[in-house]
């Protein structure tokens, strides 16, 4: 019997060539997530234009922050892949966009920097997403009265669509974000006061100035015909909802090549993109093992000694540390731990981690390969804030002191990882890169000309 000839082509080169990285066989195929569909979304991913519309209004306009001068697009612009381009954002009182944003002069300077990184928001309408902010300090929980367990307990009204929407209403609290400081306003001094749901709350008196606009009150009508029929039927639940619904579908991204792949094209893959793969889903790097789920997430919270720069948040060596999912348990064990953020779009998203420490992506996904390494060796300049000596003079401070390095690395949970050198560094950062959608790339469209307000929509 002749014998049978060995296969041969391109698709066996590259499978062959595959298997032999080192250590690194094969993806392990159950860890690999199905495609996504328009069921792992709010509305089946078909919102309401009416509401879509509104919410895009109110996203972009300013009228809903206490000293009207920023809106939730300044932190979380369009024209900035839905973040800010910083490693902490400059918030009420700042001048500018993006990168080009400043921290004011004289007595219109900002009193602080927003103390954790703004999180893209990015498939925030899948129904997978139930835990907001880094801390998780908003989570979906049906025994609540509000659903949702928060920071305003009780305080949260009832209405409010999903976790998006829930998001929505806290921003709007915060004095650093968009309320002001005490003294400039109402709302600011409504949000010192702690009053968030009651007559004249923080809520309450932004809905009024949305019912004293014209055509606010037709948005908001189109909107919700079942709940608004006059001015004085607007509430706040109402605006979150919209900006829920705006955000859920205008940064939808489940189109990237990766996307395509797990829909069977399988062409939409470099080579080198799959070897990052391989790696990310495999015994190489157990990437998956965190990121794991259709938008590679497992939204739990880990520890990976991420540099802590910026003002922290009032805990441990001078104030300037942030002990991350503690402060919302109380547990200890939580300390320095961070919620697990989704990787599509993540090459547009930086800088990364709870503090923004990282401006590079390869330098993000080196950390991960010895964390506590990575934290002894961080590179300062990766930091990406606006100059203001007065706020930055200690914004190292936690990196600078020993010991307080060493209490965020004793925690950490990821173990080195030395079998991995800058060969898979390459292919895994090539993989992240195909995790963006084309769609995500210029999102000029999603920003309005003009606001039902009057105010400018570009400072």
């Amino acid at each position: 019997m002749k014998p049978t000839a060995a296969p041969t082509g391109p698709g066996v080169i590259a499978v062959i060539a595959l298997l032999a990285i080192p250590f690194v066989a094969s993806a392990d195929r159950k860890d690999i997530p199905r495609p996504v569909t328009d069921a792992d979304f709010v509305d089946d991913g078909v919102p309401d234009p009416a509401k879509f519309l509104l919410g895009q209004m109110l996203f972009y306009d300013k009228i809903i922050s206490g000293n009207r001068n920023i809106s939730c697009a300044t932190c979380h612009h369009a024209m900035a892949d839905t973040g800010d381009g910083l490693s902490l954002p400059v918030g009420e009182g700042g001048q500018g966009l993006g990168v080009t944003r400043n921290t004011g002069t004289g007595s219109d300077a900002i009193h602080e920097r927003v103390p954790r990184n703004a999180p893209p928001v990015f498939n925030l309408g899948t129904r997978e997403f139930t835990t907001a902010f880094h801390d998780g300090r908003l989570q979906a929980d049906p025994n609540e009265p509000s659903g949702f367990r928060n920071p305003a307990g009780g305080d949260l009204p009832t209405g409010l669509d999903n976790v998006l929407a829930a998001q929505a209403m806290f921003p709007v609290t915060s004095a650093a974000e968009m309320a002001g400081q005490v003294g400039e306003n109402p709302v600011a001094d409504a949000a010192d006061a702690g009053n968030l749901a009651g007559p004249g709350g923080v809520w309450e008196l932004l809905a009024q100035r949305l019912r004293g606009i014209p055509e606010y009150v037709d948005l908001f009508r189109n909107a919700f015909p079942a709940e608004v029929t006059n001015a004085g039927d607007i509430t706040f639940v109402h605006a979150a909802n919209a900006i829920a619904a705006f955000e859920a579908f205008a940064w939808r991204a489940d189109r990237s090549p990766f996307d395509r792949y797990l829909r069977r094209d399988r062409r939409a893959l470099s080579f080198d993109e799959r070897k990052g793969m391989v790696l990310f889903y495999g015994r190489g790097a157990r990437c998956y093992q965190c990121h794991s789920g259709k938008f590679q997430s497992d939204f739990d919270f880990h520890a990976i000694a991420m540099p802590q720069a910026g003002t922290g948040k009032g805990n441990g060596f001078q104030g300037r540390e942030d002990f991350g999912r503690e402060l919302v348990t109380g547990n200890p064990d939580d300390r320095y731990r961070f919620r697990t953020p989704p990787l599509r779009n993540v090459a547009l998203t930086g800088p990364w981690g709870h503090a923004g420490t990282y401006n590079s992506l390869e330098e993000v996904v080196r950390h991960h390969f010895d964390p506590v390494n990575g934290l002894e060796t961080w590179d300062r300049s990766q930091f990406i804030v606006p100059p203001r000596p007065d706020l930055d003079a200690n914004d190292f401070a936690v990196q600078d002191n020993p010991a307080a390095r060493a209490a965020i690395a004793a925690r950490n949970e990821l173990p080195a990882n030395p079998r991995l050198n800058e060969r898979h560094l390459r292919y895994l950062v090539d993989f992240l890169h195909s995790l963006t959608d084309p769609r995500s790339i210029d999102l000029r469209l999603d920003v309005p000309i003009s606001v039902p307000s009057g105010l400018p929509v570009f400072d």
